[in-house]
């Protein structure tokens, strides 16, 4: 997408995220896997890469974890410090690649789809070595993910929320063969504002990113279809992979 950068979708986002995405799954399971994670790998902080709001930070570091977040959005970042706890999460303004904290951590984790905002195979490996790096001996980094569908729509129109003064249409595209998808939420109002929200992203199936953990030096020590720890199978539509260190 022309223009696209690896702060758009964060800056685009961040005044409507926690409206529109602040439900987003079952949080009191995630955060109770991750904080069970941590004692696996022998207590210690944890990491999130695409903290965005504190959606699942606050939560964490409200259980008395140490939490860090690595966000490249200082929109988003300036909404998780207004918040009440904010101050308890150590953030860092940066690339989920380039810019982690030394660490080291219990836990590095991802959440629902942040990993595919690095739009290149290559730069998501380069995001499991450079998370590698950074866990202790035991330590685990887990990515929460969608299943990509073998035969998914290229093209989609559709209405996201419908007031009487305000429309927001979704639209995207997608191409199987690159293994991307592009869109924009666009918002009308009465007033006659529109707005655009963007994002873009490169999807890997699991077993891609299986092969990027072990050349990173990680090995899958647990795969489910959610963080409640229901089984992944032939059906499951997402996955949440806990990578170990060797």
């Amino acid at each position: 997408m022309e223009g696209y950068g690896d702060t758009s979708y964060g800056d685009a986002f961040a005044d409507v995220y926690d409206d529109w995405y602040g439900d987003l799954g079952d949080l009191d399971a995630m955060v109770a896997t991750l904080a069970d994670l941590a004692d696996l790998a022998g207590s210690g902080p944890i990491l999130e890469l695409g903290v965005g709001t504190g959606r699942v930070a606050l939560p964490l570091a409200a259980r008395g974890l140490e939490v860090h977040g690595v966000d490249s959005s200082a929109a988003m970042l300036a909404r998780l410090a207004a918040k009440p706890g904010g101050g308890q999460v150590h953030t860092v303004a940066g690339d989920m690649v380039d810019d982690l904290p030394t660490g080291p951590f219990a836990v590095a984790f991802v959440a629902y789809n942040t990993v595919f905002n690095l739009r290149s195979a290559a730069r998501q490996a380069a995001c499991f070595q450079a998370v590698a790096t950074r866990l202790q001996p035991g330590g685990v980094f887990v990515v929460e993910a969608f299943v990509p569908a073998a035969d998914g729509t290229r093209e989609h129109v559709g209405v996201r929320s419908l007031s009487a003064d305000r429309v927001v249409l979704a639209v995207s595209r997608s191409d199987p063969d690159a293994q991307t998808a592009e869109g924009q939420y666009v918002e009308f109002t009465e007033a006659g504002g529109v707005r655009l929200r963007p994002w873009s992203i490169r999807w890997s199936t699991p077993a891609e990113l299986d092969a990027m953990a072990e050349l990173a030096g990680l090995h899958v020590h647990q795969r489910w279809g959610g963080f409640d720890r229901a089984p992944f199978g032939p059906e499951s539509s997402r996955h949440v992979t806990v990578y170990r260190t060797t």
